[in-house]
């Protein structure tokens, strides 16, 4: 299909015809926002975690956002942010929990639902809730997929290191992408007391380091 651009013009009948020296233009298969287009995003391609690897080659900079719903994740994706992640902090943040334990999977992919409508091309990290996946590496595959399938993610997001290296392997090898998260877990607020930092002895920094690489290595 094709539409034309300038050297359009009325003929003495009243018909319009196309001037000789007119341009034709191809027509447009995705409308394209004024606001995509003053940011500068319209050509941008999806985010993936082997460019997010590149961009660490490069030295360049990477910037990742926490949404819970449509409007926030449209604004980051206009904003050029690299990594969303919705959270389960949503329990604090939106639904007035004091913690995040109370989260479940099912509100996960709800409110992850909503943020992979507005964001496009940032890469979409799902967070696995509170019993989500600490049972069974199997359990963790399980609820991983659901994130995928149902709320539209790309990769999840899960705490724990080195107690969590096999289960992050299981979920590499099914096919989806995995992020870490060692030191402050606030899912194991229970454990830690209250939400304080960590690794600051010696000893505990090195195991958060221990972590990271066994991470790393799944």
């Amino acid at each position: 299909t094709m539409v034309f651009g300038r050297g359009v013009e009325r003929g003495s009948k009243g018909c319009w015809r196309i001037a000789a020296k007119s341009k034709v233009f191809p027509k447009r298969r995705f409308a394209v926002s004024a606001a995509q287009a003053a940011t500068g995003i319209a050509g941008r391609k999806k985010m993936s975690a082997m460019e997010l690897i590149a961009k660490r080659r490069k030295g360049e900079r990477i910037t990742m956002v926490t949404a819970y719903d449509y409007p926030s994740a449209l604004h980051c994706d206009l904003a050029g942010i690299d990594v969303i992640l919705v959270g389960d902090s949503l329990g604090m943040v939106e639904l007035g929990f004091e913690t995040t334990q109370n989260v479940t999977i099912d509100e996960i992919i709800h409110h992850s639902k909503a943020v992979s409508r507005g964001a496009r091309h940032p890469l979409l990290v799902g967070d696995m809730p509170f019993g989500s996946y600490e049972v069974t590496p199997e359990q963790a595959q399980a609820n991983a997929y659901r994130l995928v399938k149902e709320g539209g993610v790309d990769a999840v997001k899960m705490e724990g290191g080195q107690i969590r290296a096999k289960t992050a392997k299981q979920v590499i090898n099914g096919g989806i992408a995995v992020m870490g998260h060692i030191g402050l877990t606030p899912q194991h607020i229970s454990v830690l007391g209250g939400f304080r930092a960590q690794g600051r002895t010696a000893k505990k920094a090195r195991e958060l380091l221990d972590d990271a690489l066994a991470l790393q290595d799944a």
